[in-house]
């Protein structure tokens, strides 16, 4: 049995500014991942790996580069001091795919059964115009659980987890302008199936007309603050 020393796992940073650990609003320490497989996986499994990746932005190594002889004591080894919570594992089996969540370090771990899945590279080609501007994935995407309330301690476990994965927002604080990403999971309890879904938002004004929405929306509308108040003189 062949034995390897001083096995490393290479992490190449989202960016070259340090990123907080705590979150200065409302004082939690704010959760990171890692997203990487435990088998070799066939080329569109990969690319669904790096689509989670995209989905953890900002808290999430983007370029997390794997070597065949890395197991998961060296990516727990990173995870400490680099304040990684969770991982995210894609793995490849004869059957199906599958999909692990677990807490660091000491768990609980999730394994899922991955049914079907679409890349990103196809819903923006079945789009006709696809939503994806420069900061879309400067903020972490809220997370929404539907049909997860129905007593099953499993489903609690789930919800628990999934509820940690991303930092916790204050609705009081929180800027509506930074709000471009919504993860939702919905539980079918009638399949027992849960889907596992990414939306790109923006905000919208309504209750007026298309073209003033596209105005409002394009920042066409000046900035009057400045400016004294008017008077209009009519003659008889």
């Amino acid at each position: 049995m062949a034995r390897f020393k001083n096995k490393k796992v290479f992490v190449k940073p989202v960016s070259t500014k340090k990123q907080a650990n705590v979150d200065h609003i409302t004082g939690d320490k704010i959760p990171r991942s890692f997203v990487f497989s435990r088998c070799k996986l066939p080329g569109p499994l990969r690319q669904l790996q790096a689509d989670l990746r995209k989905l953890m932005l900002p808290y999430t190594a983007l370029k997390l580069k794997e070597k065949r002889r890395n197991n998961l004591r060296d990516f727990l080894n990173v995870a400490g001091p680099m304040g990684v919570t969770h991982f995210l594992m894609l793995s490849k089996t004869p059957t199906a795919p599958y999909l692990r969540v677990a807490r660091t370090p000491q768990g609980p771990t999730l394994t899922f059964k991955i049914q079907e899945y679409s890349l990103a590279v196809d819903i923006a080609r079945s789009q006709k115009r696809p939503r994806c501007p420069a900061d879309l994935f400067k903020n972490a995407p809220l997370i929404v659980l539907s049909g997860f309330g129905t007593g099953e301690q499993h489903l609690k476990l789930t919800t628990i987890l999934f509820q940690n994965i991303f930092p916790a927002i204050d609705v009081n604080t929180v800027k509506l302008s930074s709000c471009q990403r919504i993860v939702l999971l919905n539980y079918n309890k009638d399949t027992k199936l849960i889907d596992f879904r990414h939306y790109s938002i923006r905000l919208q004004p309504v209750g007026v007309s298309q073209r003033l929405r596209r105005f409002v929306q394009n920042h066409q509308v000046p900035d009057l603050r400045n400016l004294q108040d008017g008077w209009l003189r009519i003659r008889k």
